[in-house]
């Protein structure tokens, strides 16, 4: 670990960790080294697969913001799916910010749906924010094109959460919804299924998406809620 973080710290640039702890808030600014993303996903990159990498993987939780992003790097380049889930399942807990729970995309999920579905339940009931964030994520990520199943919209919508990042993530999730399967997915704002802010949320996202029509923007507009 100490390797790991000492090579985080030659990459590090202040000026964008004071403004990467801008964009997180409520962390002490020394929780930021300051590494740019393409830098640490290069550095899982290299570091996947070895000796090192099953070290710091293992030793949690980490120090600094751009250790758990490295962590989330090396496990979303897994192939295998077992190892994967089991490493996302370890890692799950920690995650504290929103940033390091959307930047973990296992690429071997997009290949195990199936197996995947169960997992993703389970994470839905999960009283931590960032996991249950990460269920919703995952089924915007992979269950909206030809595996979409309208449940999965009543999974999302039953959810009932006053934090902000889990409505944020909701409002996200209805918004590429309603680009992707905007008929199944209409009724859930006609009907009112969602709270107001996550509902005018939604909307408003919907309407600064270039997958939306403009016809469907003028019409999601009136549906708004004052």
């Amino acid at each position: 670990m100490n390797t790991i973080a000492q090579r985080l710290t030659k990459l590090q640039d202040p000026a964008f960790a004071d403004l990467t702890a801008k964009t997180i808030p409520g962390f002490d600014r020394q929780y930021f080294i300051g590494v740019r993303t393409p830098q640490l996903r290069a550095l899982a990159k290299e570091l996947y697969g070895s000796a090192a990498a099953r070290s710091f993987t293992n030793e949690l939780p980490h120090r600094y913001f751009e250790e758990y992003q490295l962590h989330s790097f090396i496990i979303s380049r897994e192939k295998n799916f077992e190892i994967c889930i089991k490493e996302t399942e370890k890692f799950l807990p920690f995650v504290n910010n929103w940033a390091v729970c959307d930047q973990l995309c296992p690429a071997c999920f997009s290949k195990n749906k199936d197996k995947l579905l169960p997992s993703i339940y389970k994470w839905l009931e999960s009283e931590h924010l960032y996991t249950k964030r990460f269920a919703v994520k995952m089924l915007m990520s992979h269950f909206l094109d030809n595996d979409f199943d309208k449940r999965y919209l009543d999974a999302v919508c039953g959810i009932k959460s006053e934090e902000y990042y889990m409505k944020m993530m909701i409002a996200w999730y209805i918004a590429t919804a309603l680009a992707k399967q905007y008929e199944s997915t209409l009724p859930y704002l006609t009907e009112h299924r969602l709270d107001k802010w996550t509902h005018n949320k939604a909307i408003q996202k919907a309407v600064e998406s270039r997958r939306i029509t403009d016809e469907q923007k003028t019409y999601l507009k009136t549906l708004k809620i004052k």
